[in-house]
């Protein structure tokens, strides 16, 4: 039985980090599972991606912005996910729908609605059977991310690092007022060392497969 997990997250919760420790203990427990990231997965998702993150288009709008988020996940949808799945194999990925209405919904203050009709259209019928949303404070995140960028020569990819603390702020909230919405959510306090929120992840993880007969 394979499902589709994601992991949601402000910049610097941790999320790359925990997802790749999340698949390490799937496999472990022979558990078929793979990774992906939105935006991106696939070849044409990615050179979206390069376009979204680029800190040089600082003059793209918000709905343009919105439209790249939707095309890149129809592709990565159909071409990666879809196909993963029906082979079995759990997929495990780095943001997927309810980023949109974070980012460009609380973030951006785009109509919800639009929103909601663009990702529907985007991941035809496909939804999420868990999502872990790690919840981290604001400001730690951001110097986290700003540090990470820095050292790991993603600069290229900061363009969401440099939107100021409010945008950030609004971002969260919405993170917090869908998972109080969406039973698939369970809400990780992503505050202490990387083992100990692997920890917090992985019990919700057994627990959720064993839920479902999965052992």
């Amino acid at each position: 039985m394979a499902f589709f997990i994601t992991l949601e997250g402000i910049e610097g919760s941790g999320k790359s980090t925990q997802i790749r420790r999340l698949h390490a203990h799937l496999t472990a427990q022979g558990i078929p599972a793979m990774l992906t990231r939105e935006p991106g997965g696939c070849a044409i998702a990615d050179a979206i991606r390069a376009i979204l993150l680029d800190p040089a288009n600082q003059a793209m709008t918000a709905r343009t912005e919105l439209l790249l988020y939707a095309a890149a996940r129809a592709q990565h949808v159909e071409q990666v996910i879809r196909p993963a799945l029906a082979a079995g194999t759990t997929v495990l990925c780095d943001r997927f729908v309810d980023a949109t209405t974070a980012y460009q919904g609380g973030g951006r203050n785009l109509d919800h609605q639009l929103i909601e009709e663009l990702n529907a259209i985007a991941c035809n019928g496909l939804c999420p059977d868990l999502t872990l949303l790690l919840d981290f404070a604001v400001e730690d995140g951001l110097l986290r991310a700003r540090q990470r960028n820095q050292d790991d020569n993603l600069l290229a990819e900061g363009r969401f690092e440099l939107e100021t603390l409010d945008f950030h702020r609004r971002v969260r909230q919405t993170y917090l007022d869908l998972a109080g919405r969406e039973e698939r959510f369970r809400v990780i306090d992503a505050i202490g060392g990387a083992d100990v929120v692997t920890s917090r992840i992985v019990t919700t993880v057994d627990r959720f497969f064993a839920e479902r007969g999965v052992s």
